[in-house]
């Protein structure tokens, strides 16, 4: 074994100017050697607190390597209350280099591994096996948080050399599954598995998913696409599985929802970078859509910075309903406002979505689902009905909805869609229930709630009415609210839909 000192940031450094603050640390060079032979380097550093984003260790790989190894730890100091400590990420580019846009991407982990290895066959779950080709590779670290005595890490690399194994060639899942033609489908395209920091394997996320009453689930694992190639074997008449990725930038998370295979989005970005723009139109050239996820999550890095002006749809409901989705469903009733006012007429209006957002138990995948009006069961007919606002959010399988408007002259739309009435004709709003023992209706507006119901029957079905006109109401949206045990404030969500529009 050989070791190498980094000692600090400031020494053997080469800054990189671009997207996001980075730095170049010296290189770790190997010699050529004999097949199956091994050969391992060791290199130590300190990063201090203000680090950049992303720091990269470069490692020359000689000809005749068959499987590149590495290794890390890092030091986790005791830190005052109020203070963060260490959180060192890592992953790794390849000989192609790692400019914005990942041409050399090879994998991810996160924080969630200490070790992983890439082969022409095989690779750890968050990379991506391929050649291991000749050149200049580098390690990335990202120093999350930085303890104020700093953060101490050692990286142990080893190279295996020898013939390389065959490549495996990648099998996608299907973009369409039995559907029942033009009907109500439900989803959740929020979800983690091991191939980033989730503990569920891609076999218990679609057996759970199934078992939750889900017909549709989104692949959507942290700055990696590895998982894309994996799921073929898990998809199935009853279970359509869209790929995709969340990007997880320091700025704010977003899914990127039903990609095409192999698509992956870049991360290494803030919002002061103005780079954004960019990657969200990639995730749409690929097929996706661009949804913001957890707006008002109080994680670091997840509280989203980036603005709405590139979205498809928000994602306003994440996992267990807790404050900070009561704070995401207010802003975003906000912007259903802004989207009436000044002669819009909801035009350009952001839909909204719920996902679990699940990572490993107790976390229940399907908890909260989006449940979309689709011409079938197919990627293209439920992107559609995401990106119209034909969906409703629900606590589970158990809780549906029916909610729609009708005027005096058999006028009628649903959610997501306009009642074309005069602003003086009068309209019935009527919301049918079932799943929902004991819960409250409101029915919102842009002037805010303006109906409550009796709590329902503890049957859970029931229907509601209300009648208003289009100069009362530009839009009507329907929440459903679990008893509140004390207190002005209300229960938690049990189901919302997307608004419909009144009016010409």
């Amino acid at each position: 074994m050989c070791e190498d000192d980094h000692a600090g940031i400031g020494r053997r450094a080469v800054f990189v100017t671009g997207a996001a603050a980075a730095l170049t640390l010296g290189s770790v060079s190997f010699a050529s050697a004999a097949p199956r032979e091994r050969r391992t380097r060791t290199v130590r550093g300190t990063l201090p607190t203000g680090s950049p984003d992303f720091v990269y260790v470069p490692v020359e790989v000689p000809d005749g390597v068959r499987e590149i190894h590495v290794a890390y730890t890092y030091d986790r100091p005791a830190v005052p209350a109020g203070t963060q400590g260490n959180a060192l990420d890592i992953g790794l580019f390849d000989e192609r280099g790692t400019d914005l846009g990942g041409r050399g991407f090879r994998g991810w982990s996160g924080g969630a591994r200490t070790e992983f290895f890439v082969r022409a066959d095989d690779a750890t779950p968050g990379y991506l096996p391929g050649p291991v080709r000749p050149g200049v590779w580098h390690i990335a670290l990202g120093p999350y948080t930085v303890a104020p005595r700093g953060l101490s890490y050692e990286i142990t690399v080893t190279l295996t050399y020898g013939e390389e194994s065959a490549a495996v060639r990648p099998v996608y899942p299907p973009e369409r599954a039995r559907g029942r033609g033009r009907a109500w489908y439900r989803g959740d395209c929020h979800l983690h598995s091991e191939y980033s920091d989730g503990r569920f394997t891609l076999a218990e996320i679609a057996a759970l998913a199934r078992g939750a009453g889900l017909d549709f689930i989104n692949s959507s694992e942290h700055n990696t696409h590895s998982a894309h190639a994996h799921w073929a074997k898990e998809a199935g008449d009853d279970l359509l599985i869209l790929l995709g990725e969340e990007v997880t930038t320091r700025n704010g998370h977003v899914v990127a929802l039903g990609t095409d295979p192999g698509t992956f989005v870049d991360w290494r970005y803030r919002a002061r970078d103005n780079r954004f723009g960019r990657f969200a139109r990639q995730i749409r050239r690929a097929g996706g859509l661009v949804v913001p996820a957890h707006p008002h999550a109080t994680c670091i890095g997840c509280n989203w910075k980036f603005g709405f002006g590139e979205a498809d749809a928000v994602e306003v409901w994440n996992g267990a309903y807790t404050p900070d989705d009561e704070v995401a469903l207010a802003d975003w009733d906000a912007m259903l406002v802004a989207s009436v006012r000044d002669g819009r007429d909801g035009r350009g209006w952001l839909p909204a979505m719920g996902s679990s957002d699940s990572h490993r138990a107790p976390d229940v995948i399907g908890r909260p689902q989006t449940v979309v009006l689709a011409d079938d069961l197919t990627r293209e007919a439920i992107q559609e009905g995401i990106r119209a606002g034909r969906s409703y959010v629900a606590e589970s399988a158990q809780v549906s909805l029916a909610f729609t408007a009708s005027g005096g002259r058999g006028e009628h739309a649903g959610i997501g869609e306009r009642l074309r009435v005069d602003d003086d004709t009068p309209v019935t709003v009527r919301l049918e229930v079932t799943g929902a023992p004991r819960c409250t209706v409101r029915l919102v507006t842009d002037q805010g709630v303006l109906f409550t119901s009796a709590p329902l029957p503890v049957s859970g079905s029931d229907v509601v009415e209300w009648r208003t006109t289009a100069s009362y109401a530009a839009y009507v949206r329907a929440e459903l609210r679990h008893e509140t045990a004390a207190g002005p404030l209300p229960g938690a969500l049990a189901a919302f839909t997307n608004p419909l529009f009144l009016g010409r």
